[in-house]
């Protein structure tokens, strides 16, 4: 009868979005295309049932209105999104007329309260704060880039610093390499384009990308950890340079790695194969993000038995003052790295993925494009062995050019 109008009550559509992107805006995208896409889906359905009166189902771009007879009302919860909504337990309401469905009432804004969109929030601003912190990292990673290539190139061309400690310094180096190209590719593949929406994107090449990134990563960890076995085997062996541990450094420091993302890749593919695999809320996270706590906590091991260690032997009288500052000196950079590129892991690694974002950000990729150059700083260019090779060749070339200019003068006298 329509002068009784029926209400029914309709519970939102889904309790929680799930987060799909690294920033929260991708995860409020991706619900409401997803709630659109099952409400089409619906429309598609019911059109293919002629003969039906009424209103039919509408989405409206918020929510799905199912249908309903002529003369009755519906009414809607809220979308329980947070970013977007105050209110999840409001009612919005529409009634179904002759003319079609009505307005919503109240509307949207009122009943749900939209989220007031202050100077922390305002599109302009965010939009400055992501190109100042993308300028930013990118010169951090250009940097140190740099100033790894040019530390690779050292120990690679001086033939009195091939030894497995700078063999392995080679590789930590070579990771952080890989790295920042990592992370340029990554840029260049999901924001590049800026018509592409990142937040869907879904081809073969983003996920390679990123697969590239985790791999990178992992690889900085694990030579990491490598550096630091390797200083407790200097410092239990007595500084040996024995080459047999060379290839167990290599499958550690590339194999694990190479291992884990493979297994991680198998996994989205078979259960999770859904965007660009940029997603850290996905329980298959824990396949990249287990190893790399593993890694940290050997490592803080570590780094707790060579102080041990060190205490010891530099407590012990025997030890000459020349081998007490080799201990120290081969001892002080792994030492800082350890603590430094853990500590900042560990404690975001105990809260959930959207906690500390602007946080999270800001170590991850300003101050950690900045870790090559402060990795190639302390393990070459302030590595006094390092030093002295570079004086004594460039003395050697400044001996060898003054010679060559006396001959040439000399030969020109004498014509």
């Amino acid at each position: 009868n329509p002068s009784h109008n029926s209400l029914v009550v309709l519970p939102a559509l889904s309790p929680s979005p799930k987060v799909r992107g690294t920033h929260p805006d991708c995860s409020v995208v991706l619900h409401f295309q997803e709630r659109e896409a099952e409400c089409l889906e619906r429309i598609r359905s019911e059109s293919q049932t002629p003969g039906q009166e009424g209103c039919p189902t509408e989405w409206d771009g918020v929510s799905c209105w199912p249908a309903l007879p002529l003369g009755q009302s519906r009414a809607v919860a809220c979308p329980d999104i947070p970013h977007v909504f105050k209110k999840s337990k409001g009612l919005i309401q529409r009634n179904c007329t002759e003319w079609g469905w009505s307005l919503p009432s109240p509307p949207y804004h009122s009943a749900c309260q939209l989220e007031t969109l202050g100077s922390n929030n305002d599109t302009e601003a965010m939009a400055r704060h992501f190109v100042t912190m993308s300028t930013l990292y990118t010169c951090g990673y250009s940097t140190s880039l740099a100033a790894l290539l040019l530390a690779i190139g050292i120990f690679s061309c001086f033939r009195k610093l091939h030894c497995t400690r700078n063999s392995i310094h080679v590789h930590f180096f070579t990771s952080f390499v890989l790295r920042g190209t990592a992370v340029f590719i990554k840029d260049s593949v999901l924001f590049s384009d800026e018509s592409i929406d990142h937040c869907t994107m879904s081809t073969v090449t983003c996920k390679a990308a990123i697969a590239f990134l985790q791999y990178s990563v992992l690889a900085n960890f694990y030579w990491l950890l490598v550096e630091g076995l390797y200083l407790q085997t200097l410092l239990l062996l007595t500084f040996t340079c024995d080459r047999s541990y060379t290839w167990g450094y290599v499958l550690v420091g590339w194999g694990v790695p190479m291992v884990t993302v493979g297994v991680w890749v198998l996994t989205r593919l078979q259960y999770d194969n859904h965007g660009c695999w940029d997603d850290y809320s996905s329980p298959y996270w824990w396949v990249i993000k287990a190893p790399i706590l593993l890694a940290i906590f050997v490592n803080f091991l570590i780094f707790l038995n060579v102080t041990r260690i060190l205490a010891q032997k530099i407590r012990c009288p025997g030890l000459s003052k020349t081998h007490k500052q080799q201990y120290l000196r081969l001892t002080k950079s792994t030492l800082l790295l350890i603590p430094l590129f853990g500590v900042h892991y560990v404690v975001f690694a105990l809260f959930p993925e959207h906690v500390g974002v602007d946080a999270r950000l800001y170590f991850e990729l300003v101050l950690g494009s900045y870790q090559g150059f402060l990795v190639a700083l302390l393990y070459c260019f302030l590595n006094g062995e390092v030093q002295a090779e570079i004086r004594r060749n460039w003395g050697k070339w400044q001996r060898s050019m003054e010679s060559n200019v006396f001959n040439l003068a000399t030969q020109d006298f004498t014509a």
